[in-house]
């Protein structure tokens, strides 16, 4: 079929692009760089979409697969039980210190009988979106264990939030670029509300306590306009990903908000795939502020990308309502609690703790933001910088003074994305638009794989300093920067447009739903997401 003719016609493989896709081929890996055919050594900046936590072709987890295989690489959860899959559980709970306890694996919609001496988990999946539902479908279990009339079947979650790209994911979550297409089948019983992104939804003169009172606030009359006897659970990521761009929490937020929750009797649920299992800086982002969820989901760097698996952990309040009620959750998977799948992250958890990992996580990820912040502060089209551990985001804007998004027609983080793949830049970035108000805004991830060095961090910054100062060479160069005024503002510069301009206000600069469902779901994700807008050149 010509798999291997990456310039040729359309082959068989399909992942996004109906015709060739425009990706690079890979032919092998070391620890940060991914080799490509022809030749190219890139700079793995980004691990995947932050996957990679112990980097590539690491040998003692390469061994722990073949082990796994060696043993077993298949057995159905209603059946059987593994050894990687028990250890796996312990291993994550423990790194709760106690917070989230006891065991709970699902298999075939059965719970396996609760062992006071096991720690607490969860059940294994594939995907982050797989574990966001399996929360969802325990929180509303909770409720009927405890009340088999319960009216609680809401949820409510944050503007500007990704939690997966499922039916019931897609709903839960806001990433207006991703999610509009299919906004006709969605579940309704789903709202959202403000979410703590000082950047841009502190108020002038606002100081940091009385915004998170406000957010608070924000959380009760949500709950009391749908009733609070409908919700089953608020769930966050604490550090928001790929759809805002790395926002912490503020200090006292989660604390403020996990208050409304338990007032209301509404479970709280964190979902870190993204942000979790050391990326911040501690083992889960939670701790910082000590503010255990009732059920936290985890994935991505769970498994460092040596195989695919997702995780939920959960506290004692909802495994006992199981308990007392009908003793299983109703959920299960053909391939949860895959051994092959636990082998590979349970090494990976075992090398960082071993490793002292999360304590580098945390001094390599003050230099970057150190780094960073020396080299775009000034800069006239770096909005913020922000983040926290190995995960940073950089945000353009047209003006810094206003806050202003570029049109989306200027297609500044696929720029950067594309030019940063290129012979010369050598750097994969995690490009993402939507964050200023959904639909306009441009940024950038940086997340980098748990072992690097001072000397990588440095080389980081160095090779995005020159893919920015390229992209924006190429935007000045093209002239796209004339006419800027009578672009993004009304009458005279500095009376911008609201940055909460609807989908239809979008529509001007290539940013509303019609544009997405041509611009394509590339227009908010990752590393070779190339795919032309209107109007707008894109490099090769």
């Amino acid at each position: 079929m010509g798999s291997l003719d990456v310039d040729g016609p359309p082959t068989g493989y399909f992942y996004r692009h109906t015709d060739n896709e425009p990706y690079a081929l890979v032919k092998s890996c070391s620890p940060l760089y991914v080799e490509t055919v022809n030749g190219q050594r890139i700079l793995d900046a980004t691990g995947g979409a932050a996957v990679s936590a112990v980097g590539h072709r690491n040998t003692r987890v390469k061994k722990a697969i073949n082990s796994q295989l060696d043993e077993v690489e298949y057995c159905h959860p209603s059946f059987f039980k593994t050894t990687a899959a028990l250890q796996l559980a312990d291993l994550l709970v423990k790194s709760t210190d106690g917070a989230l306890t006891r065991a709970c694996f699902t298999a075939s919609g059965k719970l396996r009988k609760l062992k006071p001496h096991f720690s607490e988990l969860q059940a294994n999946n594939i995907s982050g979106s797989e574990a966001v539902e399996m929360a969802m479908k325990l929180a509303r279990q909770y409720f009927l264990e405890i009340d088999p009339n319960t009216r609680r079947h809401r949820f409510i979650a944050r503007e500007g939030s990704w939690h997966g790209c499922t039916i019931g994911t897609l709903a839960v979550g806001d990433f207006k670029v991703r999610k509009a297409p299919y906004i006709p089948f969605l579940p309704d019983n789903v709202s959202h509300i403000l979410p703590c992104h000082t950047y841009r939804g502190l108020k002038k003169n606002e100081s940091h306590e009385a915004y998170v009172a406000r957010l608070a606030q924000n959380l009760e009359d949500e709950f009391y306009r749908v009733g609070p006897e409908t919700v089953c659970a608020f769930i966050i990521e604490p550090i928001v990903g790929t759809a805002l761009g790395c926002v912490p929490p503020l200090p006292g937020y989660l604390v403020a908000m996990k208050a409304v929750c338990d007032r209301h009797g509404a479970l709280f649920i964190y979902d870190e795939i993204m942000c979790g299992l050391g990326r911040s800086g501690a083992r889960h982002a939670w701790q910082a502020e000590g503010t255990p969820p009732d059920i936290e989901i985890i994935g991505k760097t769970l498994g460092s990308g040596y195989a695919p698996i997702s995780a939920i952990l959960i506290n004692e309040k909802v495994i006992e309502a199981l308990r007392r009620g009908s003793g299983c959750f109703t959920h299960g998977q053909t391939f949860q609690n895959l051994p092959v799948s636990c082998a590979a992250a349970l090494e990976v958890q075992r090398i960082i703790q071993e490793d002292d990992l999360v304590t580098n996580v945390a001094r390599m990820g003050a230099l970057l933001s150190s780094l960073l912040h020396a080299r775009f502060d000034a800069h006239p089209y770096v909005g913020d910088i922000r983040g926290r551990g190995l995960f940073w985001c950089s945000e353009f804007v047209a003006d810094r003074a206003t806050k202003t998004p570029f049109p989306a027609s200027f297609n500044i983080a696929k720029r950067m994305a594309n030019r940063g793949l290129e012979p010369g830049y050598d750097i994969s970035l995690f490009a993402a638009n939507g964050s200023a108000d959904g639909w306009l805004g441009d940024h950038f991830l940086l997340c980098p794989p748990y072992i690097v060095s001072e000397g990588d961090v440095e080389e980081i910054v160095n090779r995005v300093v020159k893919v920015v100062e390229s992209v924006f060479e190429d935007v000045r160069r093209e002239g796209l920067m004339k006419g800027m005024v009578d672009c993004l503002f009304e009458g005279e510069k500095g009376e911008a447009l609201p940055n909460g301009a609807g989908p239809d206000d979008a529509l001007t600069s290539g940013g509303g739903p019609d544009d997405k469902l041509t611009n394509g779901i590339d227009e908010i994700s990752g590393p070779g997401a190339i795919e032309r807008s209107e109007g707008a050149p894109i490099a090769a």
